[in-house]
């Protein structure tokens, strides 16, 4: 399936009913390793917000949801440069923290997050992420424990994802077309 945001073709890379299926078997992984446990779910925003709603309909332990809003993408390109907008609300001493991201791609702005978060203290910090391009990633992150897929460096869209700002809606995981260049 192809389809058109902006400027850009994008070609089908995860459909939905895969997306949901994975996201059933993390969310049952996690309630075994947080059983008798309250963590705190820390979405990253925008892109995570669909990945954490579809996940926190298959965790049935007690838990707590916040969000933060840091980006170091511009369009399709991952500029380096850590953009904070909304930023932790919540005391995260002694607490289990469970990081939700859309993708990992060069870490770097994860990597900032989890040093925020571990200037609070808390007991423990994982992550937990849709998506994770392996080679892509330039900072070493232990604490990325539950993965949806490991995807190409490829830039994706859909599934709260986007393409300068639109493409968040689409149900399913799109990659971009590779159109090779004149020489």
């Amino acid at each position: 399936m192809h389809i058109q945001i902006d400027d850009k073709d994008f070609d089908l890379l995860l459909e939905y009913d895969q997306i949901k299926k994975r996201i059933r078997l993390i969310g049952i992984q996690l309630n075994v390793d947080y059983d008798n446990r309250v963590p705190v779910f820390i979405g990253v925003l925008n892109g995570s917000f669909i990945f954490l709603a579809d996940l926190m309909k298959e965790v049935s332990i007690s838990s707590e949801v916040t969000f933060v809003k840091v980006s170091s993408y511009d369009g399709d390109m991952n500029t380096g440069e850590i953009k904070k907008g909304i930023g932790l609300q919540m005391d995260l001493k002694d607490r289990d923290v469970i990081i939700v991201e859309d993708i990992v791609d060069t870490g770097a702005t994860l990597r900032y997050l989890i040093d925020l978060i571990h200037e609070q203290s808390p007991a423990s910090i994982c992550v937990c992420t849709l998506l994770l391009k392996p080679k892509s990633l330039k900072e070493d992150i232990q604490e990325i424990t539950y993965v949806g897929f490991e995807i190409p460096d490829e830039f994706v869209v859909g599934y709260g994802l986007d393409y300068n700002g639109l493409g968040r809606n689409l149900k399913d995981i799109y990659r971009a077309r590779y159109v090779p260049t004149e020489t």
